[in-house]
């Protein structure tokens, strides 16, 4: 069977294309198994990173802490935020990408070197000394879709501006996490050039208190 290699082409499969997806710098560390089978989650990567590996993405959220209950168990406080797991997910397949949030001096000089060396560039990582980092709690039901919310904690996200760094403001694509509308907006209103993508997540909290906002940034 054929495979497209995102550039025009087809190829099969061989015991080479095998070996030197095994050794390629898309696999960070550790042995794997590689499998001939395209749907495995690491033959998947190589594809992906095929698609992807002249992609420039920049990621607006939270990088923050989270404390998770479950019927199953608990977290304790974590490290948590969309900001930081789309961070290390794209990380996984592109070579370009910056983040773009605020932590209080309570977060962990650890995470943010992690993040560092899997490429991501935090220059848009503001830090603030003596505030306290973005903190949410809650409670997942036995479903484990729906939930209650324990706490929320803005601390250093109330008056959040995020500023795009020079270098980011030409990304290809744009990913703004679940924040106020007009926080979304500004960070469109900083790109020099217009990305080939936006991704916004959001919720009925916005819709609710802040519908015309969120209609504006979606168009």
């Amino acid at each position: 069977e054929e495979y497209s290699d995102g550039k025009g082409s087809t190829f099969f499969p061989d015991k080479k294309f095998w070996k030197d997806f095994k050794s390629s710098s898309f696999l960070r560390g550790g042995d794997v198994k590689v499998s001939r089978d395209l749907n495995e989650p690491f033959s998947l990567r190589y594809i992906c990173a095929t698609f992807t590996e002249n992609m420039s993405l920049i990621t607006v959220g939270t990088v923050a802490f989270d404390a998770i209950e479950t019927p199953f168990g608990s977290s304790g406080k974590v490290v948590g935020g969309a900001a930081s797991y789309i961070g290390l997910s794209a990380s996984q397949f592109i070579e370009e990408q910056h983040i773009i949030s605020v932590i209080g001096d309570d977060f962990p000089e650890s995470f943010v070197q992690e993040m560092e060396s899997r490429g991501i560039r935090t220059t848009g990582l503001e830090r603030r000394v003596g505030e306290k980092s973005f903190y949410w709690a809650g409670k997942y039901h036995l479903d484990m879709n729906s939930r209650d919310t324990l706490a929320t904690e803005l601390n250093v996200l109330a008056d959040f501006k995020p500023k795009v760094p020079a270098e980011a403001r030409n990304a290809d694509y744009v990913m703004l996490g679940n924040l106020d509308p007009t926080v979304q907006a500004s960070v469109l209103d900083q790109m020099e050039s217009r990305p080939k993508l936006i991704v916004l997540d959001t919720m009925n909290f916005w819709m609710d208190i802040a519908l015309d906002p969120l209609k504006e940034v979606i168009k």
